[in-house]
């Protein structure tokens, strides 16, 4: 077991902190963030690699997205902040379910990648399904974000289908959605991909396994969809005449537009991506 888990240690302490220190420099992630960020990767990393590439591949192409279009998304977003830097408590809300899971993986799996087959293990199955649904709501979720954004499309309010402002929480575009479910796709393919390298499975669960790739697909778009359902609902919107922006909070220049201020992004994110956490999970261990 100690020889085992060595060697992964060593490498995940290299890969995360070369990425952790880049990715402060280049304003990806605070200090707090990158502390976080280098203690969440490497835990991932050591206890499977297939669960460190889904970090990672959440992770770059998320800060990739949230770089392109800077100027645009200034003049919309009134909490902007250059590079999408990202703190702790960002981190924590986007990792920190997935890393709970992973360890109760290794736990019960010795440290050794498996596949996804309910008859060998049912409580495997559902922890790597939701693992891979927590990923690609993330995922999902930060594309739909940020492709939407910078869409030309009007977006319109999830509940009422009416046309909103730019920046209002629970406001969506037919392009965001398609990429929310690209996301997670990408998501799946990056499991299936590494799964060929880190597992041996039996001809047919080894075919099955490619039915991962339309299920994060799925997740990742509803994710997006309970997101910005909490978003249109337990979130605030509002317009500021003077900064003349769409804001998270009420004041006296603030006209509302829509929801309540019961969540703030941070918790809305969490609870979007707890509940597909559980709903990828479930369907997992039904369909593998």
């Amino acid at each position: 077991m100690e020889k085992l888990w060595i060697q992964p240690l060593v490498v995940a302490v290299i890969i995360s902190s070369i990425i952790a220190i880049r990715a402060y420099k280049r304003k990806s992630l605070d200090r707090s963030g990158a502390i976080v960020g280098f203690l969440v990767m490497s835990g991932h990393i050591a206890i499977g690699y297939r669960f460190g590439a889904l970090l990672l591949v959440f992770f770059f192409t998320s800060s990739k997205l949230t770089k392109v279009g800077e100027e645009k998304k200034r003049s919309i977003d009134a909490e902007f902040k250059e590079g999408g830097q990202r703190n702790w408590i960002q981190v924590l809300a986007n990792s920190g379910i997935a890393m709970v899971l992973v360890v109760i993986l290794g736990k019960l799996t010795g440290w050794q990648d498996k596949c996804l087959d309910s008859k060998e293990s049912s409580l495997v199955t559902c922890l790597i399904g939701g693992i891979i649904g927590h990923y690609a709501c993330c995922n999902g979720d930060t594309w739909s974000s940020e492709i939407g954004m910078l869409s030309n499309a009007q977006p319109r309010l999830i509940t009422t289908f009416k046309p909103v402002r730019k920046g209002t929480n629970g406001a969506v575009t037919t392009t965001g959605l398609l990429a929310a479910a690209a996301a997670g796709s990408v998501i799946g393919l990056t499991f299936v991909i590494f799964g060929l390298f880190t597992t041996e499975c039996s001809s047919d669960v080894a075919l099955k396994q490619l039915l991962v790739i339309p299920l994060a697909a799925t997740a990742g778009l509803c994710g997006s969809v309970i997101d910005s359902l909490l978003g249109a609902t337990m979130q605030f919107s509002g317009f500021c005449t003077v900064r003349n922006k769409v804001v998270a909070k009420p004041g006296p220049t603030v006209k509302k537009i829509s929801g309540l201020s019961i969540l703030d992004n941070n918790a809305v994110n969490l609870v979007s991506i707890l509940l597909t956490t559980l709903i990828t999970s479930i369907a997992f261990l039904y369909i593998f």
